[in-house]
């Protein structure tokens, strides 16, 4: 955070100590009494405001203790994370309480405060612990945080749930409601970050990454991704039963819904794509193996051995096959050229295409074999091309695709045999010239994307110091 939004945080946390201490002075010069000063300041809205104020001052403070405890030093990211996500949270939780503006008082203003409280430390720790996977240092301290953090924030979320549905059974529907449904979200989010903790601390323990780890998320998270959706759906119902449609409820049980379809999708793609991993793509000899020119595999850094199992894409790119196999648990592409793997393959025909013979045309110069721009001012005044009335709209080619090939002829008696065998020749040099063009192309490509890598493993790596890493 920079020196001067430091020091005018500062300048604020005394310009409202001074004010509380005016307030408070005033109440007792003016009434005498202990008892009428308090009652004053109950009534006076200055006096309250003033309160109110201070008391979110002493929040701020008591939440940066708290944090020096559990989590240390934040990283960038994560104070904007924290301030992206609790401009939604107040935006939203404002917009509930419309719905309860009659239960508007000290009690619930001290709620909201604590309810929001929670929600950044909950927001912290999911962060914290995504870190973990980043991070090449974790010492006892950082798990020892990590721990306590998870158990005070679990307590606080059951304590709260507990609180809201004593007082909703004793006293009827109010705005406890809203607070009881959020701490239940907020307990479900607990569980999703223990399931990630775990799994890191095993891949920590043993040392190496567990390959079922991609499956075991992704049907976590549809699990409680579920969990999570009939939670917003039985909320929405019990607010319609009771006091109408809440509006604030509209963008979180959307997204809810579309992180458990995405969810969805990916276990259903993951598993398509790793059936694909074990019958389209095939294994590479030792041969094949050898005319790879980068053999280091992208995912994993390591060299790849012919005494290992290599599988290579329809891209043309090659890793390990248990590299690839967690690979697709997430993303179901290439990790280099992003290509989809997930491409319906092409249909095998039962055998060749017939050749259909087109009227004689001159010959027309094939482009040259070195890649080159492709120009969109190709002579065609000598070359006499047939219109056959496939369809009533006019062909439009961009600018750089190739000349269309010439259509068939309506009739083949007034070709002789001659005309045909030299028609044939100059279609033929004219595909064997786009096939080289393609192959220059391919060539180019390829070319690209070794250097892309070469330039990836001579980056210097960042050294452990230099990374903001907590204990």
């Amino acid at each position: 955070m920079p020196q001067i939004i430091i020091m005018k945080a500062q300048y604020l946390i005394l310009l409202s100590f001074l004010l509380t201490f005016i307030v408070i002075t005033n109440a007792f010069y003016t009434k005498r009494q202990f008892y009428s000063s308090v009652i004053y300041l109950t009534k006076s809205n200055t006096s309250l405001a003033v309160l109110y104020v201070q008391g979110f001052v002493f929040i701020i403070l008591f939440g940066k203790l708290f944090q020096r405890i559990f989590l240390g030093q934040l990283r960038a990211i994560e104070t904007e994370h924290l301030y992206e996500r609790a401009w939604f949270s107040i935006t939203e939780t404002c917009l509930a309480f419309t719905m309860f503006r009659d239960d508007f008082n000290t009690r619930f203003a001290i709620l909201f405060a604590i309810l929001l409280f929670l929600k950044c430390f909950h927001w912290l720790l999911e962060d914290r612990v995504d870190y973990m996977e980043q991070s090449p240092v974790l010492g006892p301290i950082f798990h020892a945080r990590t721990i306590g953090l998870w158990t005070v924030l679990c307590l606080c979320d059951y304590l709260f749930i507990l609180l809201a549905y004593i007082h909703v059974m004793s006293t009827g529907a109010s705005v406890e409601i809203v607070f009881g449904f959020e701490y239940a979200i907020l307990l479900i989010s607990m569980i999703t970050i223990a399931l990630k903790y775990s799994v890191h601390l095993i891949e920590i323990h043993t040392g190496e990454q567990w390959e079922g780890r991609g499956v075991y998320m992704l049907f976590s998270d549809v699990v409680l991704g579920f969990f999570r959706v009939t939670l917003y759906m039985i909320f929405i119902m019990v607010m319609m039963k009771i006091h109408t449609f809440p509006l604030f409820a509209i963008r979180p049980a959307f997204l809810a819904m579309r992180t458990f379809r995405k969810a969805c999708d990916d276990a259903i793609e993951s598993r398509r794509a790793i059936q694909n991993l074990n019958t389209m793509y095939p294994n590479l000899t030792a041969d094949e193996l050898a005319n790879v020119v980068d053999t280091t595999c992208t995912i994993c850094r390591e060299e790849m051995q012919v005494q290992q199992c290599i599988k290579r894409l329809t891209c043309q790119h090659v890793f390990h096959k248990k590299c690839l196999r967690a690979w697709f648990q997430r993303q179901q592409n290439c990790p280099i050229c992003r290509t989809t793997v997930l491409r319906s393959t092409p249909r095998q025909n039962a055998g060749p295409q017939p050749q259909v013979p087109v009227p004689p045309a001159e010959l027309v110069p094939p482009p040259p074999a070195t890649p080159t721009l492709i120009s969109n001012s190709t002579t065609t005044e000598n070359i006499t091309i047939p219109q056959i009335p496939f369809s009533p709209f006019a062909m439009v080619l961009p600018p750089f695709a190739f000349p269309p090939p010439p259509l068939p002829p309506l009739d083949f008696t007034g070709m002789s045999e001659e005309a045909i065998r030299a028609m044939e020749k100059t279609e033929l040099a004219h595909v064997q010239a786009r096939l080289q063009c393609l192959q220059n192309v391919r060539n180019l490509l390829d070319a690209s994307i070794t250097s892309m890598q070469q330039f990836v493993n001579i980056l210097p790596v960042p050294t452990t110091s230099s990374n903001n890493h907590v204990d």
